[in-house]
């Protein structure tokens, strides 16, 4: 049977200040306020809110039949959380609803899978915990920052513990093979790949209200005929899509929320069914193995990283940003971590592209891709100068051995929880019971030696010391004997058994 897998991504920029170059080592602070505010709000109003109300009144209406993934970049989720909260609320209600599922991505929405693998790990890692905190879900499937892709990065994202990837079903890759199947990793066979069909994705996302194209206008009858048509061994059809796409992309006059919520019935009725990233890869064996040894995104004719890294000044900016990755990934300092994160944003380089397709892109408050490299170095000289303040950049053998020493030692204690894991599911398979942690002997059950009570106890009344005194002391007691070993209890304070 056939099956839709309907992703929407959720990316904010972040918008830089002008940045002069006697700004350098005086002002610490690089963003653009008023321009992120009324970005996030204008993108929240015309796009965020009513698409995700549509969302959930499809889930609604078709409870248990229409589904659909969802990922968020960490800096959108800061960007929502002070100037449009109730996107995240209405995300949690769209997540409550069952259908919906979340997915793991870098949390700056960055490049570092290409320029770090340790700073790589730790975003991911950092947005799974911001996610896992926010809606109580811990993501299973992972897609980075616009589709990029190679074998190197699915092997990671592999280790990481994921079981399955988005990725682009890019035509030099795929070459005469359809996106209509589930594929598995080069460098990881166990970890499935989702590849996205461009042509049914863009048919919603940027042709759904095109005058010049020849499908114009798109209705839900018409593009459901398109998926059922389809030769029936091909099941799996990926649509991924920015959610922007509903709203400002297409703008809401042109009734795309209607074709959306006309999907499910129209569906139904052509025996096609929904399913979100993780039922696919549980559903679906991998049926060949997708190989690509080069970047591939879902940017642009080309399907490469050149959007980001195609010009000298692009990969100027990007070296002098990675080759302080792992300085920065020791460091304790809240403000540079939530700098770092800004500052490896993709659309940080997008800017300073000088490709044909780029000149009539937006661009920000930059007037040329030149004016966008010479401000974005201004703020990175800034930026590693407060950097080395911590950790100098000289050639230091001492900070080389630390920082080797700290990655090994992460790579060693991952590798264990992999184990230990490993281990717990193959116990539990078998029908043994999975070992727990050991615990603390218990205190043998006798009175607690509370040292004499201090002179403010003395003070108290008869009759206040008569009615709470062996109140407390009872709890006291059986909180001790209860939880705290012998050697613990020898070491309760006057002023804690005072407190007590």
């Amino acid at each position: 049977m056939k099956t839709i897998c309907l992703y929407f991504e959720i990316h904010q920029n972040i918008h830089l200040k002008r940045y002069r170059f006697f700004d350098i080592g005086t002002d610490h602070y690089y963003y653009d306020d008023y321009e992120n505010e009324r970005a996030i709000a204008e993108t929240a109003e015309r796009s965020y809110i009513p698409s995700l109300k549509a969302l959930i009144a499809m889930a609604k209406e078709n409870k248990g039949y229409f589904k659909c993934s969802l990922s968020l970049s960490g800096c959108s989720i800061e960007l929502l959380e002070i100037h449009a909260p109730q996107v995240i609320e209405l995300i949690q209600e769209l997540v409550d609803t069952g259908c919906c599922e979340l997915l793991a991505e870098p949390y700056s929405h960055g490049l570092a899978s290409l320029g770090s693998e340790a700073a790589f790990r730790d975003e991911v890692k950092h947005l799974c915990e911001k996610v896992k905190n926010l809606f109580g879900k811990e993501p299973k499937i992972f897609r980075n920052s616009a589709l990029i892709y190679t074998d190197e990065i699915g092997r990671i994202v592999y280790e990481m513990g994921f079981k399955g990837m988005l990725a682009e079903g890019a035509k030099q890759v795929l070459g005469w093979k359809s996106p209509h199947y589930v594929y598995s990793c080069a460098n990881a066979p166990k970890l499935k790949l989702l590849l996205r069909d461009p042509g049914l994705s863009e048919d919603i996302s940027y042709r759904f209200n095109d005058s010049n194209w020849s499908g114009y206008p798109l209705f839900a009858d018409t593009y459901m005929d398109w998926i059922a048509q389809q030769p029936e061994e091909e099941q799996v059809y990926n649509l991924f899509m920015e959610l922007c796409a509903l709203g400002i992309f297409q703008p809401l006059s042109s009734n795309i929320l209607d074709f959306m919520r006309a999907l499910p019935q129209k569906a139904k009725e052509r025996g096609i069914t929904f399913s979100t990233c993780s039922e696919v890869c549980s559903k679906f064996k991998a049926t060949d193995t997708f190989s690509s040894p080069d970047p591939i995104t879902w940017v642009d004719e080309e399907r490469d990283i050149s959007p980001w890294l195609g010009n000298d000044m692009q990969r100027d900016a990007f070296e002098k940003l990675y080759k302080i990755a792992d300085r920065v990934l020791i460091l304790q300092d809240k403000r540079i971590k939530q700098d770092w994160d800004y500052l490896q944003a993709s659309n940080n380089f997008r800017f300073m592209s000088t490709k044909p397709s780029s000149a009539g892109a937006y661009r920000g408050i930059y007037d040329s891709p030149y004016d966008a490299f010479t401000n974005y170095m201004n703020i990175i000289s800034d930026f590693i100068t407060r950097v080395n303040n911590y950790y100098p950049a000289a050639d230091n053998e001492e900070l080389s051995a630390l920082l080797t020493t700290i990655r090994n030692q992460e790579d060693e204690l991952n590798l264990k929880d992999r184990e230990i894991e490993k281990l717990r599911k193959t116990i539990h398979l078998l029908g043994g019971e999975v070992p727990q942690k050991p615990k603390a002997k218990k205190a043998p059950a006798k009175k607690p030696a509370v040292a004499p009570a201090p002179k403010k106890e003395a003070k108290a009344t008869p009759k206040k010391e008569a009615k709470a005194a062996p109140k407390k002391e009872a709890k006291v007691s059986k909180k001790v004997t209860k939880t705290a070993p012998e050697k613990k209890e020898a070491k309760v304070t006057p002023k804690k058994a005072a407190k007590k």
